[in-house]
């Protein structure tokens, strides 16, 4: 059996094991068991292509204030990656574990040093190590430079807070770098000194998300005693700085105490920065901004608490947790005006607005499980998503947003399974007819394909169409539709995208066994091969990973390849053929044998042997994955977290239980990691206190599910309703080393 993936390495290992025993040296409590807080590792996924970023921020903030290490190259997607050694300054905004580059705005670099020295060396990465460096959530430090400097830095929803200590015996400064972000190009900044105390501009860059602005307000502990700016790498004279390569250096003199900057951060206005700093931030306690990051997060990762004999399981479970509640992220000021897609300030309208949705990898498992987590925020989900809708004037939800634009990244309209869920689940605090008319409205389109996929059933083979991919996902959102129809009474509706979800069929080569492409004259694209990624027909993925995309109906796919023992015997192949893959992209990470888990097409594959009648094998196949793809490392995540939809899978994955099919209200059991998880529901929206998993005589070796009760009743069947979660209760599930193929089948 083959399994490629980004593993451990012993010197990344020694690294982290120092930063980890720091992590614990700081915050452990007097109980041997650490708090699900202390467990979390930020720098998890911040080597190899995990992409994730390490510094403070708070449950879906708009600010992430984290180092950047370098700008450009595809692993600088999160502006930091575990591999460098210096770093050029704190920037206040990031994205985490995506496969595209940008943000990084608003960027302060420490500097120490006469004045001869800065202004013969400007700008310039400072040097550190991983030894000298701490993270946990809402809260970053480092030491940096030659003598060194300490930074630290924590965050609220809308602003920055750095505590910097300089060396007693050399003038302090402070850069405000407005030219550099992370893969993008600024078009226009601005920075002036109202105050020796207070500064405030804007940085407008075009990057992945084509055109966004983030104002701020910057306010200091201790007055600079010089300003100096310069536009286009020329000196300006006065306060006020602008043009398109701004930065400032401000003078703070010798200093024997830190200098604390607070900066509030806005999308619509100077003065909205400055308000949400007031609102945020209104003294100069830091130590006490750490302690409300922390409470908020402690608030997140204690909706689920885990029991485990393994620490360093228990990291990766509370890590990937704390990752899956970096995004969506806020994009608006503190008192809910928000800039919408149309440009304009939009005054509060009763909802939290968002942004950051991507939503080809967290409508899988990550909106799901927020759905069970952090219910309280699923409406303003939707909420943000018919706005999005409404102000963007393209007859289009959101496909992947970013800081108030759409990238059109990526394929299929995945805002429909998202709010079909958050639906089917009860949530009803959207218009879900206004809902229901945008997602109608956005599958009648012809862009992106829709209109020859609703002409010929399929959308036709052609040069990086991805046409096979798109039919398939294109046929999940019609059935998502169909569901939506159903429950508001719309039977003509209903009847329509339920024919329409059929069209899978039309890109199942029967003779094959494969998804494969379709010229529009009916005849299939020659040569196939389902070992190759072929971007005519398939995104990020082989036909192998693509085939078995059709959650909805399984019953349908099972039967065109060949029935449940066919359907099985191809898993099997799957998990096990070791045929080298032709890929055209590094997507395609973290395999066994054909398998992808670094990339989601593949993310549900392993359940479906649940559904063909061979559950033991998904039970071991999940564990494996766990075990062998996952760790508390920075190299613990085998491919791009994807603003959390990697994390997601694990934690479900870890509980024992994932939505294969996250419209259908049903979870199939796998093999859960953990010994015992209480998820504490809340009350506003379930009905029940809290739901348990028991892994009976779980371990390494015991991943096999002998027998299973809920609520003290027999469980025969392989999955769990979202009815039974939100009713609360205990699922038991007795583990064993070997197969009991009698249960479940």
């Amino acid at each position: 059996m083959r399994i490629r993936s980004a593993m451990k390495s012993v010197r990344v290992l020694t690294a982290f094991v120092a930063v980890g025993l720091l992590c614990a040296a700081l915050g452990r409590c007097a109980a041997d068991e650490p708090t699900p807080l202390q467990s979390v590792r930020p720098m998890v996924g911040t080597s190899a292509h995990g992409h994730t970023f390490p510094g403070a921020t708070v449950p879906f903030g708009m600010v992430q204030l984290s180092p950047d290490t370098r700008f450009d190259g595809w692993d600088a997607c999160s502006g930091y990656h575990w591999s460098d050694s210096t770093i050029r300054g704190f920037s206040h905004t990031h994205i985490s574990g995506t496969g595209c580059l940008d943000l990084g705005d608003i960027r302060v670099i420490p500097l120490s040093g006469t004045k001869e020295e800065i202004r013969a060396k400007g700008y310039y990465p400072l040097k550190f190590s991983h030894a000298d460096e701490l993270a946990k959530p809402g809260y970053y430090r480092v030491s940096l430079g030659d003598p060194k400097m300490t930074a630290e830095l924590t965050a609220t929803a809308h602003a920055g807070f750095h505590r910097y200590t300089f060396p007693a015996d050399r003038t302090a400064w402070l850069e405000f770098d407005l030219i550099h972000g992370v893969g993008n190009q600024v078009i226009e900044a601005a920075i002036v000194a109202e105050s020796n105390t207070v500064i405030h501009g804007y940085r407008r860059s075009h990057g992945w998300a084509d055109d966004k602005t983030y104002y701020f307000v910057a306010e200091f502990s201790r007055p600079f005693a010089a300003f100096s700016a310069t536009v286009d790498g020329k000196p300006v004279e006065g306060r006020e700085a602008k043009g398109q390569r701004v930065n400032a250096l401000l003078d703070f003199e010798k200093v024997n105490e830190p200098i604390l900057v607070k900066v509030g951060v806005s999308p619509n206005s100077v003065e909205g920065a400055r308000k949400n700093l007031a609102a945020e931030i209104p003294g100069w306690d830091f130590d006490a901004v750490v302690a409300a990051a922390e409470k908020s997060w402690n608030d997140l990762l204690g909706r689920i608490e885990i029991q485990t004999t393994d620490p360093a399981l228990r990291e990766t479970f509370y890590s990937a947790l704390y990752h899956v509640g970096t995004a969506p992220t806020l994009f608006n000021d503190a008192d809910g005006s928000y800039r919408g897609l149309d440009r304009k300030v939009h005054a509060p309208a009763g909802f939290q607005n968002y942004c950051t949705f991507s939503l080809w990898d967290t409508f899988r498992a990550e909106n799901p499980l927020l759905t069970i987590v952090q219910p309280g925020r699923v409406d303003d989900f939707v909420n943000s998503m018919l706005a999005h809708y409404r102000e963007f004037n393209q007859h289009s939800l959101p496909v992947w947003s970013l800081a108030g634009n759409e990238t059109w990244c990526m394929i299929g309209n995945h805002s429909i399974p998202v709010i079909v869920d958050a639906y089917l689940k009860g949530f009803r605090g959207f218009d879900a007819e206004a809902a229901y008319r945008a997602m109608r409205d956005v599958s009648m389109q012809d862009r992106n394909f829709l209109g020859e996929y609703r002409k010929l059933g399929y959308v036709a083979s052609g040069e990086k169409k991805q046409s096979v991919s798109r039919t398939l996902e294109y046929a999940f959102n019609d059935w998502c539709v169909a569901q939506m129809a159903k429950a508001l009474g719309k039977t003509e509706d209903a009847k329509l995208f339920e024919q329409r979800a059929q069209n899978y069929r039309n890109v199942i080569d029967r003779s094959l066994g494969f998804a494969r492409g379709k010229l529009a004259d009916g005849s299939w694209h020659s040569p196939f091969s389902p070992y190759k990624q072929i971007g005519d027909d398939f995104t990020e993925a082989t036909s192998w990973n693509y085939t078995w995309f059709v959650p909805h109906d399984v019953p349908g796919l099972t039967e065109l390849l060949g029935g449940k023992q066919a359907a099985a015997a191809k898993l099997d192949k799957m998990f096990s053929d070791a045929t080298p893959v032709v890929a055209e992209s590094p997507d395609l990470s973290g395999f066994v044998g054909q398998y992808v888990q670094g990339n989601e097409p593949c993310h549900h594959i392993p359940y479906l042997y649940s559904l063909v009648g061979e559950p033991w094998k998904a039970q071991r196949r999940v564990r494996q994955i766990m075990t062998d793809l996952y760790n508390n490392t920075p190299e613990g995540l085998c491919g791009n977290d994807d603003c959390g939809q990697m994390s997601a899978w694990y934690v479900f994955s870890a509980l024992g239980f994932y939505p294969m099919n996250p419209d259908s209200g049903v979870y199939v059991l796998g093999s859960p990691a953990v010994d015992r998880a209480t998820i504490h529901l809340d009350p506003k929206f379930h009905k029940g206190k809290t739901f348990t998993v028991v892994a009976e005589n779980n371990s390494p070796k015991n991943v096999y599910i002998q027998s299973a009760t809920l609520n003290g009743k027999p469980l025969e069947k392989p999955w769990i309703t979202h009815a039974d979660i939100a009713a609360g209760g205990e699922l038991v599930l007795k583990m064993g080393p070997e197969p009991n193929k009698a249960w479940g089948n």
